[in-house]
């Protein structure tokens, strides 16, 4: 059985909420959540994050929901995303793209 969070350990801002909403309707993934996870750790570079709309949601996942939109994070990803919040941006020299914000991970780059 899938385990509902009862604590809020992401958060969407509205602007990550819309962003990804609008993917799920434009791709026609209705029912996909957004799968948030680890995908690299170094000493220099510290703790980096991948994103990606799936609809295989394993029993040893932790679901919980931010702003209408489904979250997914196996189990230890969500060691690194403890009261992580997720914003979308569209700067206009950068361009647009998701940015996790990740009190566990800054804390542990500035470990080392």
């Amino acid at each position: 059985m899938l385990e509902e969070l009862n604590v809020q350990t992401i958060s969407l801002t509205p602007a990550a909420s819309k962003a990804v909403s609008d993917i799920i309707a434009e791709r026609k993934l209705e029912g996909y959540a957004l799968r948030v996870y680890l995908a690299g750790n170094s000493c220099c570079s510290g703790v980096s994050f991948g994103m990606a709309l799936d609809n295989n949601i394993r029993d040893v996942d932790k679901v919980f929901d931010s702003d209408n939109v489904r979250i997914v994070v196996d189990e230890v990803s969500i060691d690194y995303l403890q009261g992580a919040s997720i914003d979308f941006v569209n700067d206009p020299e950068r361009g647009a793209g998701f940015l996790v914000d990740s009190p566990v991970a800054r804390d542990m780059q500035h470990e080392h």
